[in-house]
Order: C-alpha cells, then sequence, then structure tokens
C-alpha cells in the first residue's frame, strides 16, 4: 500500500499555537498545498495599495509592516502575512518589508480558500488575524 510521505513542515507547523488540534492530515494538506521559500533581509514581501494574490506564513525570522511608510507592527514566527485582503476582497492595506532572512510558506490565493473551506480552523485562524489587524490599525489611525 503506498503511503504519502509526511511533510517536514508538517513538523514546524504542529508547533504554532494557531494550528494547536489540528491532525497530521491537516497539517500535512496546510503544509503540502503552500510552497517552502527563504527571503532576504530587506526584501519587500508585499506593497500596499496592490491587489492580493498571495499570503504568508512566517515560519522563522521577523517582518516589518508598514503603512504610509511608516512601522506599524513587526511579525515573526507563526505569524500571517497578507491575509487581510484575502480576507477582505481588498487591496493590501500596508507594505510588508523582510528585516531579517525569513523562511515562510507562500501560499496562492486559490490555495488559501482551500484550505479555508477544507480545515475550518486553517480559516478562523486567518480571519481572526485579519479581525485584529484591521482594528488595529483603525485604533492607530484615530
Amino acid at each position: 500500500m503506498f503511503h504519502k510521505k509526511h511533510s517536514p513542515y508538517a513538523d514546524r507547523l504542529r508547533s504554532l499555537a494557531r494550528f494547536d488540534g489540528l491532525s497530521d492530515a491537516d497539517l500535512t494538506r496546510i503544509a503540502d498545498r503552500g510552497t517552502h521559500l527563504t527571503s532576504p533581509a530587506g526584501w519587500s514581501l508585499m506593497a500596499e495599495g496592490t491587489p492580493a494574490d498571495k499570503a504568508y506564513l512566517l515560519l522563522d525570522g521577523e517582518a516589518s509592516v508598514r503603512m504610509h511608510g511608516e512601522e506599524i507592527a513587526r511579525l515573526g514566527t507563526g505569524d500571517f502575512l497578507g491575509e487581510v485582503a484575502l480576507v477582505t476582497h481588498g487591496l493590501r492595506t500596508a507594505s510588508v518589508v523582510s528585516t531579517t532572512p525569513l523562511e515562510l510558506i507562500h501560499f496562492t490565493a486559490e490555495a488559501v480558500a482551500e484550505l479555508s473551506e477544507q480545515i475550518p480552523q486553517f480559516a478562523r485562524a486567518l480571519e481572526e488575524t485579519a479581525r485584529d489587524r484591521l482594528a488595529h490599525d483603525r485604533g492607530s489611525d484615530a
């Protein structure tokens, strides 16, 4: 009988609190649906005001979130990047630049939609993150 090889990135996802309670199959599905990437420090991952076509899950490193050229947040291991525009079906609300070398999982918009449909906890994690970030952004503009 053929058994699918276990993804090494599924083990990395298991250590992230946002994925507590997910089965090995779900973790493998998430890891396999994305593409593992690395990025050098100083790399622009997305630009404010552009259309949303991808999101990332940060496995290691730190990134700066910038609105109108000013840093509004730092993101690290376990954080999603680029989820707000995908969840709201709008333009990017901020730019993201790596401040250290990064290790990430890249998800296309289609992969995010598919995983959100198949794994409710993945959808909740994206929606909660987007809601928290939008609330923070509104508060910082006040």
